[in-house]
Formats: structure tokens, C-alpha cells, sequence
């Protein structure tokens, strides 16, 4: 049986999903945009907070997609029933701060996502999977989900699912935080990464105040997921995303009563990608492909148990040709 969910999702189910061509990178010195993640309707009950991609900013290095999710009072309700969808051209990467999910893929992955484990799924020519609450969840749900646009070089690489149930510490006076993916402060994260981008998860006590050495050929962005945080000289509320821009060597971050924040970074990714419901490609012609394989449920995507499963219909096309849309907005 084929079904469209309802329910909260950490992925793009949007039945009338926006077109994005992310084309060139603008490069530029510091700044400080401050964005307010939109809330996008998944079905026809639930929203979350989608910081990327927006009107003006479409990627933060290689990050293209973040969702922040919850906290979601789930005791009551199915939680997060994300069926069976495909994926091409990223990697997705979740993060959960409450609750656990269950992830299930065509690899034959099977795995309990869990707060401070992280998941780290490659889709390169394709892959299926999705996200179930089981019947033992957290009465809380909370986390984010992002999407690392893959290089020309890789993206058609065969798909691949990790698990890291330990990642390294961040540790300063106030401030504790887990080094997602990539390099900060000379602290390395064992995942896989395939540009160079760097993430992190920070929790700031009340009164915290830090200083933190950063890459300057990385862009940068913090999202704040919990609390208040004033970054550089802007004051950062939940679902905010600030945008740092270029050529920074360090960044300013503190709290009086306290926050919490996903920190993002990478060199800017110099390649159009054309973004479109769940798939990654380089042109229109090869969304559209996609979407016919899904739809004809192609062997490009095999069937995480069987066809016979639950799994997500892709929206039609749009009717006209997608057109160039720059990684930044032109206006800015």
C-alpha cells in the first residue's frame, strides 16, 4: 500500500516543494544576516522550522537543507512516521537532542537513532529509507536533520548508511559540545565528510561566554535550537539562523540564561546543484528522471523490505523549466 504521511517528517515531503538551483559562490567578508526559519507545512497537520534553504541564503558551504524539529510532546501520537522515500546526490545527516527514531534503509540498515549518536546516511545514486517512531519512544521528540550537498566527483558514488555512537568533546568553561562532522577548534570528528564543512552541537550555560577560533576560508552559521544566544552583536532566538559570511578567524558566542546551538561551516561549495523534493542533481532534466524512477520504482532505488511496503508519492513537477537561482539572494 502506497501512503502519504501526515506526520512530522526530517524530510523534504512538502507536496508543493520549492525549486532551488544553487549557482556560484559569492565570496565576501563577515557579516551578520540574521534569518528566521520558515515553517513549512509536511502533509496537513505539521510544520517544522526550515532555516535552509531560504530566499536569501541557500547553502552554508555544503549544507543545503536544515530542519529543526520539536520539542514535540509525541506521548499521545504515532510520533515520526516517515515512510519509505528516496534520496540522490546528498548525504542526509540527524541529529536528535530528545526521543528516538527508528532507521531503516535499502542497504538492509537497521538502526535505533538515539540523542548524541550521530547518523550519517550517503545517497550518492540512490537509496530508500525512512524514519518510524516505534512503540517504546520518549514521550519527547526533538532534533534536526541536515542534507550535505555532494561534489560532481561523488555524487553518483554507491549509497552507504554510519552510525557513530561516539563523537569527540568540546569542553570550555560554560560551554559543552559534540563535533558533528569535520574539524573545530584542531577537535576532528570521525565522519566521513566529502568537502570541507565542519558541524558542531553546543550547549551554553547561563552566563556562558566564548570565543571560539574558526577557519577563515569557511562561511558559517548558527542556528539556535533552545534559549538565547547573542552571537557576534546579534541577539539569536530559536529557530533564527545568523549567517556569518567569510574570513573570520574566531566567533563571539554568549548567553545569560542559557541556549543551544547547531554551529555550521564549510568552504563555499562552488557548484550549481538543482534541489527538488528529496533529490539532488545538476539540471532539470535530471530531476525529472529521478522522479520517473521513483515512480516507476526503478532498481536506482531498491525497496527497503518489499514494494509491497509504505512509501511516499513525489509531487508532480512543476510546469515550467527550472531556472538559475544564485547560492546568495542578488539584492543582498
Amino acid at each position: 500500500m502506497r501512503q502519504q504521511s501526515k506526520d512530522k517528517s526530517v524530510s523534504d515531503l512538502d507536496t508543493r516543494p520549492q525549486e532551488y538551483l544553487c549557482a556560484g559562490r559569492l565570496d565576501g567578508g563577515p557579516e551578520e544576516l540574521l534569518l528566521t526559519a520558515r515553517r513549512v507545512y509536511l502533509g496537513k497537520t505539521t510544520e517544522v522550522a526550515r532555516a535552509l534553504p531560504d530566499k536569501q541564503l541557500r547553502m552554508i558551504g555544503a549544507w543545503c537543507f536544515l530542519d529543526h524539529y520539536g520539542p514535540e510532546d509525541v506521548s499521545g501520537t504515532p510520533g515520526m512516521q516517515v515512510w519509505a522515500h528516496p534520496h540522490t546526490g546528498l548525504q542526509t545527516v540527524t541529529w536528535l537532542l530528545d526521543g528516538k527514531v527508528e532507521h531503516r534503509d535499502s542497504l538492509g540498515s537497521r538502526a535505533t537513532v538515539r540523542p548524541g549518536e550521530l547518523n550519517i546516511m550517503t545517497a550518492g545514486h540512490g537509496i530508500v529509507h525512512s524514519e518510524i517512531s516505534q512503540p517504546d519512544k520518549p514521550p519527547t521528540l526533538h532534533g534536526v536533520q541536515l542534507w550535505v550537498a555532494l561534489p560532481d566527483t561523488v555524487r553518483d558514488l554507491a549509497p552507504a548508511f554510519e552510525s557513530f555512537t561516539e563523537l569527540p568533546d568540546l569542553l570550555w568553561p560554560g560551554v559543552r559540545g559534540k563535533v558533528l562532522i569535520g574539524d573545530i577548534a584542531n577537535v576532528r570528528s570521525p565522519a566521513l565528510a566529502y568537502s570541507r564543512l565542519c558541524g558542531a552541537d553546543l550547549q551554553l550555560d547561563a552566563g556562558a561566554d566564548l570565543v571560539l577560533e574558526v577557519q577563515p576560508g569557511f562561511e558559517y552559521g548558527v542556528l539556535v535550537v533552545s534559549g538565547e544566544v547573542v552571537v557576534e552583536s546579534t541577539t539569536v532566538g530559536v529557530d533564527q539562523l545568523l549567517y556569518l559570511g567569510l574570513n573570520r578567524r574566531n566567533l563571539h558566542l554568549r548567553s545569560e540564561q542559557g541556549g543551544r546551538v547547531i554551529m555550521l561551516g564549510g568552504q563555499p561549495f562552488a557548484e550549481d546543484i538543482v534541489m527538488w523534493w528529496n533529490f539532488i542533481g545538476r539540471s532539470h532534466q535530471e530531476i525529472v528522471d529521478f522522479r520517473s524512477a521513483w515512480e516507476e520504482r526503478h532498481p536506482r532505488f531498491p525497496p527497503i523490505v518489499s514494494r509491497s511496503e509504505k512509501v511516499m508519492e513525489a509531487p508532480p513537477m512543476p510546469t515550467v523549466q527550472l531556472k538559475p537561482r544564485p547560492r546568495r539572494s542578488r539584492s543582498e
